[in-house]
């Protein structure tokens, strides 16, 4: 029985290209299907993720796995004969699990905050998210990917905000390389891979989306 693979996603996503990645890496043929967050929810997408009614969802064989971290996951798992993402180690594992909550919990609202907010806030914003890339550098330290020498889970899990890096700079009015120079070039290592390459968007488009969800909010 042919396997049906589909991925609800919305392009600018950052956690959707990290199932998109996943599925590439293992190669595995997938339908992708594009959502209209902004203006129309499709009944599919409310019928697979009732709960969140968010994207990425995730469908194998009629069945949704929903939050990219549990996706890539479950790639792994399902797709387990081609290019392990996660340690086999069981400490390596958490240590995995850990740096991918870590991001979770810090990088994407420190980082909407360098364009949604300013004076003070954003002052404090800039700051909060050069410290957290810091720590993520810290952890990368002189490996060329954060598990060592292969590409593996918290690229996947990072990656996809390296997109969006030109739009939090040009709109926060900061630079990251001076500070986290070694973080950079892992993310140019990283868009090396074909995988990587053609699951994020150009970094242009990010921005014209921003300049969008400014003027949806009334950000000035």
């Amino acid at each position: 029985m042919a396997e049906e693979v589909i991925l609800l996603n919305f392009w600018p996503s950052m956690f959707g290209m990290r199932t998109m990645i996943a599925l590439k890496e293992k190669e595995v043929k997938y339908e992708h299907r594009e959502e209209d967050l902004i203006n129309n929810k499709s009944a599919l997408l409310l019928e697979m993720n009732p709960i969140y009614k968010k994207i990425p969802v995730l469908i194998h064989n009629g069945k949704p796995i929903c939050e990219s971290v549990i996706q890539v996951q479950y790639i792994d798992e399902i797709w387990s004969d081609k290019n392990p993402l996660l340690p086999k180690d069981p400490y390596q594992r958490a240590q995995a699990l850990f740096w991918a909550d870590f991001i979770d919990k810090k990088l994407y609202v420190c980082g909407r905050k360098t364009w949604a907010t300013k004076g003070e806030e954003l002052e404090e914003a800039k700051k909060e998210f050069i410290e957290i890339l810091k720590t993520l550098q810290s952890e990368l330290g002189d490996k060329p990917y954060f598990g060592g020498d292969t590409f593996g889970f918290v690229d996947i899990v990072l990656i996809g905000f390296y997109s969006w890096f030109p739009a939090y700079q040009k709109f926060g009015n900061f630079s990251i390389e001076p500070e986290c120079s070694k973080l950079m070039d892992w993310g140019k290592r990283c868009m090396e891979r074909e995988s990587v390459a053609t699951s994020l968007p150009e970094p242009e488009r990010v921005g014209g989306f921003v300049l969008q969800l400014k003027k949806l909010y009334g950000i000035e």
